[in-house]
């Protein structure tokens, strides 16, 4: 083995410098990449959770036309939408069946920006830009987040 010769022993304290300057730079790039990568894996999060509850209200429309709903679970002038969200997890009587409950969502999904299962509801009733809540049925769901996508649309608008 040979000793390592007076200038063969590491680093100059200018290569350590320029090496902790690449690093810094490519850290500070990779940053923004995150939170972008995080952003758009929590919009992915709320169009499945919006999806699925427009689905279960759709099924549920679906099953009054039907006539497998009916009597007290479906008011006059609700045009056979849900009073509330929560009558989809519950579950309503079927028509024939009173043993039998047709539930059309598990749980009400949670908002991924807000943290919390709220959403903004729309009746059928309402205008189209409507943010306040008529209480008779639910036609709709919008996220109360605030702010704006990646692509630049509001959240409350989705």
């Amino acid at each position: 083995m040979r000793r390592p010769r007076r200038g063969e022993r590491g680093y100059t304290f200018f290569e350590l410098l320029a090496c902790a300057g690449i690093l810094m730079v490519l850290a500070s790039a990779a940053l923004p990449l995150a939170r972008v990568s995080q952003t758009r894996r929590k919009e992915l999060e709320l169009r499945r959770a919006l999806r699925e509850m427009r689905t279960a209200i759709d099924r549920y429309q679906e099953a009054v036309v039907q006539g497998q709903i009916g009597g007290t679970d479906v008011k006059l002038g609700s045009e056979g939408y849900p009073p509330t969200l929560e009558v989809l997890v519950d579950g309503v009587s079927q028509v024939g069946r009173v043993d039998h409950k047709l539930k059309f969502l598990r749980r009400i999904p949670i908002d991924p920006f807000t943290g919390k299962a709220e959403w903004g509801l729309r009746c059928y009733q309402d205008d189209a830009d409507e943010t306040s809540w008529c209480g008779q049925n639910v036609y709709d769901v919008r996220s109360l987040a605030p702010g704006k996508a990646l692509d630049g649309s509001e959240y409350e608008a989705w």
